[in-house]
């Protein structure tokens, strides 16, 4: 199998727009841009009286999750950057466009970014009168023990969600297309990501769109059991397999790990072998042979086995191998047909007995080429999105006099931008590598919204609190992540205790106030506590510090404060990481700084040499 890849050369800044405007002019037939967001919603959708089943999650998954919307599947797609989450205002938009009246059902994979982004939008939608549940797909057997029944998920424990998705949303999507209410719908997925396991293994990594290495690598002539799909270490490290080891690894993995098998199922399971972006459908099905063989062996009865992509990882090398029992009501909406431009499933009863291994004619994904005529089809599309976060470094904000928070926002964008690569570095030891690239982008677009938001005088805090509150919703929406979310929330409060503050108040006493409240706040969304590892352990230290050099003054002060800040974000290297995604990896994580501390220490430095 190949282990070096080429791809073609592409603007990470436009890389989501123009995808996805790409797949919207050649599957217009099937679906439409969310008006003014990251997201497509289904030409059927909205249907009045029907539960709308929104998924969504990062770039670079295709057909995950864009490539699953339509007719019998998913109402509509969030799409977030190359493996960021969509923000919270992405969900809400893309899920208002696909609502029909009948609630709407939010199912995505188990990550931190993605929790809190849906749990925003989740929130806001009930807010708003939208009756609305959420569903998180666990499905990942390498990343974590099992949920407990009857206790909520928590990313940085639980499993996460991969090509099992393909499951869960399939019968979700068609329990919703035959009527089902939202409760009906939601039971119905809760069960299938209780009946589903998925484990993957790797032979090389991938790469960025625009980057010039790769984002993680697997050695030469080895396997990685248990990779995750955006780099996430595995549980070892083994030589090259052959295709019928590879198999038997595979499905002697998920055997073991299998619930309880459903009333009723008569040893049913649905099983995907899934490529993850390079390995070829030829390789794919020698593998399945192996699959079908083992499963069979051990007493299961394949149930429209699927072999393709279904959840990529850009360019990675890999498979992963999903299953899930069957009863009858869940082998019939498995069954039902669907259209969607990466699966199509055509009306008809698949053959359950003993012949099922010959009855092979509708069982794979239709990937028709047809295209519709994009003038007739395609009707109203939202302008392409532009926003702040996709101009150049330079062009997007130039400081002014009376502008003190744009001004210390570009200062902390152009002190970030250069350290962008570290950040990365830094990131992918925990998983991705996106935390430099996506903070840039939202620190980009959080210095143009406060230069538009910050019109009074320069020495209001009000006017201030105004411009970080619009920082900071720019900032979460244009970089997406967890990271995204704890940055906008961060910058959030803290204009909102400057909106609030009386006439005359001044200094140090009231920012000092303000990051109290934002250290609430960014905890309270992340559920971490200072120690484990995240970039509260540099903002504890920075408002400890300012608080404490009040009399100094506000300049000298945030100046120690800052630098306090830099010093606890260099300690996290002697830290265990115990939240996110580096949780995952135990002591593995231990000997490197933080990304977010650093990131955060480097935007408290560069705000303090906007101060005077």
């Amino acid at each position: 199998m190949t282990t070096e890849h080429a791809g073609l050369g592409h603007h990470p800044e436009t890389f989501r727009e123009d995808w996805l405007e790409g797949l919207a002019d050649a599957y217009a037939r099937t679906v439409r841009r969310v008006p003014g967001a990251y997201g497509v919603v289904g030409r059927h959708a909205p249907r009045p009286g029907k539960v709308a089943l929104v998924i969504g999650g990062g770039s670079g998954h295709y057909p995950a999750f864009a490539g699953l919307v339509g007719p019998g599947l998913a109402d509509a797609a969030a799409v977030g950057d190359v493996f960021a989450s969509p923000s919270a205002e992405q969900v809400y938009r893309t899920a208002r466009a696909a609502d029909g009246g009948a609630g709407v059902l939010l199912c995505y994979g188990n990550y931190a970014g993605d929790v809190m982004h849906f749990g925003l939008a989740a929130r806001r939608l009930a807010a708003e009168g939208v009756a609305t549940r959420t569903v998180l797909v666990t499905d990942d057997v390498a990343s974590g023990p099992p949920p407990v029944e009857g206790q909520p998920i928590d990313p940085s424990r639980d499993r996460r969600g991969v090509a099992g998705d393909f499951f869960v949303f399939k019968v979700a999507g068609a329990a919703a297309e035959r009527g089902d209410d939202l409760a009906a719908v939601t039971r119905i997925a809760t069960r299938a990501n209780a009946l589903t396991r998925t484990f993957g293994a790797a032979f090389a990594g991938c790469t960025l769109p625009g980057a010039a290495e790769p984002l993680f690598t697997v050695n030469a002539g080895t396997t990685e059991l248990g990779m995750g799909i955006h780099g996430e270490p595995g549980l070892r490290t083994t030589r090259h397999l052959t295709a019928a080891e590879l198999a038997d690894e595979l499905v002697g993995n998920l055997l073991p790990e299998l619930p309880e098998p459903p009333a009723g199922g008569r040893g049913r399971v649905a099983v995907l072998l899934n490529g993850l972006g390079r390995t070829k459908y030829e390789e794919l099905f020698v593998v399945y042979r192996q699959v079908d063989h083992r499963l069979r062996e051990a007493g299961l009865r394949p149930f429209r086995p699927e072999v393709g992509e279904f959840v990529t990882s850009f360019d990675m090398a890999g498979v992963s191998l999903s299953l899930m029992l069957l009863d009858d009501e869940l082998a019939a909406l498995y069954d039902a047909p669907c259209d969607t431009p990466a699966f199509r499933r055509l009306p008809g009863t698949y053959a359950d007995g003993d012949d099922e291994r010959t009855d092979r004619a509708d069982g794979r994904a239709d990937r028709a080429d047809e295209r519709a005529d994009g003038d007739d089809e395609r009707g109203a599309l939202a302008a392409p999105v532009r926003d702040a976060a996709a101009q150049p470094l330079r062009d997007d904000i130039s400081p002014t006099g009376g502008m003190p928070v744009a001004a210390a926002l570009h200062a902390a964008l152009e002190l970030v931008a250069a350290n962008e690569d570290e950040l990365g570095r830094l990131d992918a030891v925990a998983g991705d590598g996106d935390h430099g690239i996506g903070i840039v982008r939202g620190l980009r677009a959080a210095a143009a919204a406060a230069r538009k938001a910050e019109p009074g005088p320069a020495d209001d805090p009000r006017s201030a609190g105004a411009a970080l509150l619009a920082a900071g919703l720019a900032l979460a929406d244009a970089s997406g992540g967890a990271s995204g979310a704890l940055y906008g929330a961060l910058l959030a409060e803290t204009g909102a205790v400057l909106t609030r503050a009386s006439d005359g108040a001044r200094g140090a006493e009231l920012l000092a106030d303000a990051m109290d409240a934002a250290q609430r706040a960014v905890a309270e969304l992340g559920g971490a506590e200072v120690g484990e590892k995240t970039m509260l352990d540099a903002l504890d230290p920075f408002r400890r510090e300012l608080r404490a050099r009040m009399a100094e003054g506000l300049p000298k002060a945030w100046r120690a404060a800052a630098e306090a800040a830099t010093r606890a974000a260099a300690d996290t290297a002697h830290l265990t990481p115990a939240r996110g995604r580096a949780a995952r990896m135990g002591t593995l994580g231990y000997g490197h700084p933080d990304a977010g501390a650093v990131s955060l220490a480097l935007l408290l430095t560069a705000i303090g040499t906007t101060l005077n």
